[in-house]
């Protein structure tokens, strides 16, 4: 083959798979989208969070994950973390507003997030970050979970375990997950059953959760801490009404939802505070 003909072969197979571009500075934000094709760091501008004292009916959960990345970001040892647990109590919120405390207290800690189907480019986001070891890095992926023939779980174990070099040690790995073992029930169960060796089939998964060192659990909350939720908010945004309309109205907007959470308080709070003019 000629020369002439592997050139073009190997321009061809640039435009097919294109360049990685260069790591960002990453005093432009306190916050970065991982993409892909080609590989880049997105600055985020303004992070979409809310403030970690209105995160009501997670205390335990909070003291700990604000805990932990102190640690981190001062420098000390901490643990990965798996939040986990029902939907719409705050996972995904604590740790965008664990990170902004942080933040407040003086520490530079950068997060960075990353889509659970680009976890296969895991390792070349970690080669990212370890090339800037002055900075510490909270690695965040939202919604984390495995289907039974779903591969990509073998790319966290090198967030997780880190392979040979180790996981770097400016970053530490957040997830959340609607499942503790971050796949079906249904489907360990059905593995289990039809294995050769029950006990094997199943294990290289679900020992997957086991490598975080934290697991926090995030439960369906009360009536009482679903009102304190939106009392807390109207506080907060100067939304004036009666205790007594509040409830009624806020009893029947999770009637219709069929479900309490911190999702639905905040739901219901926006559909009020849009009513009394109020822009959040």
């Amino acid at each position: 083959m000629s020369d002439e003909a592997l050139t073009r072969i190997a321009e061809a197979l640039e435009r097919l798979a294109p360049a990685p571009l260069p790591a960002p500075h990453f005093d432009q934000a306190d916050a970065f989208l991982w993409h892909t094709a080609p590989d880049r760091l997105s600055p985020v501008a303004s992070v979409n969070r809310v403030d970690l004292s209105l995160l009501r009916g997670i205390d335990r959960a909070r003291d700990t994950l604000l805990a932990n990345t102190l640690q981190f970001a001062r420098g000390a040892a901490a643990n990965n973390a798996l939040l986990w647990g029902a939907r719409g109590m705050g996972k995904s919120s604590l740790v965008k507003a664990v990170h902004a405390e942080v933040l407040a207290q003086g520490h530079a800690l950068k997060l960075v997030e990353l889509a659970r189907e680009d976890l296969p480019s895991v390792g070349r986001l970690l080669a990212h970050l370890r090339a800037a070891r002055e900075t510490r890095f909270v690695l965040y992926c939202d919604d984390l979970s495995f289907s039974h023939d779903d591969q990509n779980y073998k790319s966290l174990k090198a967030v997780l375990d880190g392979g040979i070099e180790g996981r770097p040690a400016n970053v530490i790995f957040y997830a959340t997950s609607n499942r503790r073992h971050l796949m079906p029930r249904d489907m360990i169960e059905n593995e289990r059953s039809t294995a050769i060796n029950p006990s094997e089939a199943v294990e290289e998964k679900v020992s997957l959760s086991d490598r975080f060192g934290l697991w926090l659990g995030f439960h369906p909350c009360g009536q009482d801490e679903y009102l304190a939720m939106i009392a807390g908010y109207c506080a907060a945004y100067g939304v004036e009404i009666s205790s007594e309309e509040l409830r009624a109205e806020a009893i029947e907007w999770q009637a219709t939802r069929g479900a309490r959470s911190g999702r639905v308080a905040w739901q219901y709070f926006t559909d009020l505070a849009g009513r009394r003019g109020i822009a959040l």
